[in-house]
């Protein structure tokens, strides 16, 4: 059964019965489908499991690989205060690291940002252990000094800034760059920098309190994922949100030109969640994908759309907004397979939406 909550002041009911009919068409044990338009929000839950004891709009849900749009967007905060630029190489901010490639030398924080470093997915020594036990955190098993001298033996594929290939590997060398850079871990600077001053506090690096924390499972749907750390890959995968939380910041990025953001480090940030919209690079088949720092990038009437999705072993994420309509759609899921058409659902809706149809 679909349970109902509408969190806007004046809910719309046609879109509230829009999201309770995209939530059945997401095969998931808890799902959540969130939509902000001009600042008013509606919200719907629901899933095939019984509700949990804490409502499923008020859990934190891990957002895997859309956690890379807050890693960027601290990287973008940084440059912007001048800590650092997105065309540092790499290598200037780990100057003990013993670099056995020439062209490691040349790769630069936007090109890890951008996946166009050049570095493969993840790790070569990391496969054993994520194809043996799928269901653990392989990641944990690295700590940083491995992570950095792991980089250090690795060969680009490429030369750096010639080819678009998704590397968790390669944002995850943001983190220890960031932190040479600014002093501070990477969890300090993503709290000081963007989520307190856009009043995120339901989001967290890492791991949060487990009694609200949602929670995925095994295909047979009762066996428990646990949680996923990322080890010192934190920076590509370990974000958890609220749905609330997702759709101030959804906001925060449809706001980012028109309107001012108030609070600490408020200036940098709101230059910040422009740039991380502007168009870097194109790659795919005839070039037809475009991609900015952090987000894909599609056309749409008025405008493009910008998203990214994320997954964990248990859980998927979905966010993606339209500026030119100023809507943005938040979709989360804990999951009992491999697939559960959430990103479809999420992104079908979003379209629909920002097409008015």
């Amino acid at each position: 059964m679909t349970s109902r909550l509408a969190t806007a002041a004046t809910p719309d009911a046609a879109l509230a019965l829009r999201l309770a009919e995209a939530v059945t068409a997401v095969d998931a044990p808890d799902v959540v489908l969130a939509v902000t338009h001009h600042g008013r929000r509606t919200t719907i839950s629901g899933g095939h499991a019984l509700a949990p004891a804490v409502p499923r709009h008020a859990l934190r849900y891990e957002l895997g690989s859309v956690s890379k749009t807050f890693t960027v967007l601290l990287l973008a905060a940084l440059a912007r205060t001048g800590v650092l630029r997105l065309d540092d190489p790499l290598a200037a901010h780990l100057p003990d690291l013993p670099l056995r490639h020439p062209a490691s030398r040349r790769i630069t924080l936007r090109h890890l940002a951008t996946h166009t470093a050049g570095l493969p997915r993840i790790p070569g020594d990391l496969i054993p252990s994520a194809l043996l036990r799928p269901y653990t955190d392989a990641y944990a098993t690295y700590d940083t000094e491995r992570l950095l001298h792991t980089f250090a033996r690795t060969r680009p594929h490429h030369r750096p800034g010639t080819r678009w290939h998704y590397s968790n590997f390669g944002v995850a060398l943001l983190a220890p760059a960031m932190a040479r850079a600014a002093g501070a871990d990477c969890r300090t600077l993503l709290a000081r920098h963007v989520l307190r001053p856009l009043g995120l506090g339901g989001t967290t690096l890492g791991p949060g309190d487990p009694a609200t924390t949602a929670v995925g499972h095994r295909r047979d749907g009762h066996t428990p994922v646990p949680g996923i750390g990322m080890g010192p890959f934190l920076a590509a995968g370990a974000v958890r949100s609220t749905p609330a939380d997702l759709l101030a910041y959804l906001e925060a990025l449809l706001d980012a030109r028109p309107k001012a953001h108030r609070g600490p480090g408020a200036a940098p940030l709101r230059r910040a969640l422009s740039d991380v919209q502007i168009p870097q690079l194109r790659h795919g088949p005839r070039h037809r994908e475009t991609h900015t720092l952090t987000w894909f990038h599609h056309p749409a009437p008025r405008g493009p759309l910008l998203f990214h999705a994320g997954a964990t072993f248990g859980q998927q994420a979905f966010l993606g907004f339209h500026p030119a309509s100023g809507t943005g759609v938040a979709a989360l899921a804990t999951r009992r397979g491999d697939r559960c058409r959430l990103v479809e659902t999420a992104y079908g809706l979003l379209h629909a939406l920002a097409t008015g149809r």
